[in-house]
């Protein structure tokens, strides 16, 4: 197995509630909510997913939890939050203030404000409207931290 990630899929409560969020809160782009055609039953799981091209080739999907849950074939258990983080690298201090405060507006709660870590980044965290963790941070080590 080669050592890297394509797609990342976050479980949502609320699919079109979540979607809003990334595409009009932080202005992620997105074809909208696909697959709906697909409806699922109560072992077989709907097919409706949303999904986000992100910069350098991966790609963000947001799957409702139950449907998730039902396509990996384990039990739903309670949201959790946490247990990982997912990173927005940006080009500077001041970058992170306007996507922190730019993910508040639309909704997120902020769970620790940007400030300078002793490992020499700036960072702050925020959680989205399912409870999932992002840190928003600049890396003076990082060249180009865009692309």
């Amino acid at each position: 197995m080669e050592a890297r990630v394509t797609v990342i899929t976050l479980a949502v409560a609320d699919l079109e509630r979540a979607h809003q969020f990334y595409r009009d809160g932080l202005g992620f782009e997105s074809r909208g909510i696909v697959a709906t055609e697909f409806a699922g039953d109560e072992l077989t799981p709907a097919g409706a997913i949303a999904i986000f091209e992100l910069r350098g080739g991966p790609i963000l999907t947001l799957y409702p939890r139950t449907e998730l849950a039902k396509d990996a074939n384990v039990p739903i258990g309670p949201a959790k939050t946490g247990e990982f983080s997912l990173g927005h690298a940006v080009a500077s201090k001041a970058e992170v203030d306007a996507v922190l405060a730019q993910a508040e507006a639309a909704g997120a709660t902020l769970t620790d404000p940007p400030h300078d870590r002793p490992w020499g980044i700036y960072s702050g965290y925020f959680r989205d409207l399912d409870g999932h963790l992002w840190e928003v941070l600049w890396n003076p080590r990082l060249v180009s931290p865009q692309e």
